[in-house]
This record gives C-alpha cells, sequence and structure tokens, in this order.
C-alpha cells in the first residue's frame, strides 16, 4: 500500500516484499516460501525453504517425500531462526515474516524463539492456531486481521487498533 501523505510504502508492505524476494532463493519444488526476521524495525535474519547448508537440493535430486512432506528440505522459519542462532542474533520480541503460514514444527520454533508477532500472506499450514494459542499476535497480510481471540484480548486491554 502507498500512504496517502507520501509515496512511501509503509512498513509491513515493505518486510513482506523483502520475503517475498527472498523465497525466490527457495530451492524446494513443491512451495517456494521464505522467511525474514525483523527486530526494531529491521531485517535481522532471513531464510527460504531448501536443503541443510553443503547438501543437495531438491533442484539437484529431486524431493524426497516421506508421509506427503518432503524430508530433504528445511523450512524457511527454521532456516531464519537457525541462521539468527548461529549469529548470535537475539529473536526474543522480535516480528517474522512468512510467505506461507507455518507447520506446527515451525510454530513451535517460533514460539521457543520468542518471536511475538507473526504476519503471513498465504494460508497453507497447520501452525496458526498453536501460534494464537501461545500468545503470538497473528496477522494475515491481505486481510491484515487478527485471529478472533487476539481481538478479544485487544478489546479486554482497550487496545483500538484501527
Amino acid at each position: 500500500m502507498v500512504r496517502e501523505d507520501n509515496f512511501r510504502i509503509d512498513r509491513e508492505t515493505m518486510f513482506m516484499q523483502i520475503t517475498e524476494v527472498v523465497a525466490k532463493r527457495s530451492t524446494c519444488l513443491r512451495a517456494r516460501v521464505g522467511a525474514t526476521i525483523i527486530r526494531d524495525n529491521r531485517v535481522v535474519s532471513i531464510g527460504y525453504a531448501g536443503a541443510p547448508s553443503r547438501l543437495k537440493h531438491c533442484t539437484e535430486n529431486g524431493c524426497k517425500i516421506e508421509d506427503g512432506h518432503c524430508v530433504r528440505t528445511v523450512h524457511a522459519e527454521a532456516n531464519a531462526i537457525a541462521f539468527a542462532a548461529k549469529a548470535g542474533i537475539p529473536t526474543d520480541g522480535a516480528e517474522m515474516y512468512i510467505t506461507h503460514s507455518p507447520c506446527k514444527n515451525c510454530a513451535k520454533l517460533i514460539i521457543n524463539s520468542g518471536i511475538r508477532r507473526v504476519t503471513y500472506r498465504e494460508y497453507r499450514g497447520d501452525g496458526i492456531e498453536l501460534l494464537d494459542y501461545a500468545g503470538v499476535e497473528v496477522i494475515h497480510f491481505d486481510r491484515d486481521s487478527r485471529l478472533p481471540s487476539q481481538q478479544k484480548r485487544d478489546s479486554q486491554q482497550g487496545i483500538h487498533l484501527y
């Protein structure tokens, strides 16, 4: 979105567009997923779906499917969190932008890494409810809406979002 008072896009749009560019690095043949971790309105880590470092990607060896999932691929969210951990970048209180909603395993990583807000564009994974239950703010980028439980919490705290 372009703000009416000037020609700059808002930060949420900028971060989602950055995340969509990151997803283009994905080597997963099934879904091109990107994730970006934000702290203090700055990108501190990125991740995309692909094989672990120094291993062959699905684009080279094909997918290895077990129980309907490719086990060769590390998810974008996990890669972004792993890079931050490896580089000593704190994620507690950070935000994450993801092109697709997270699976349950990635939701658990997001919760335990202290990320407080997740914004996603496309619903795919089944981890949204887990994030919501843990108190992580979840926003669907196209709707810019909060889950019902978060709307209830916000109204109880007297927070007016719009």
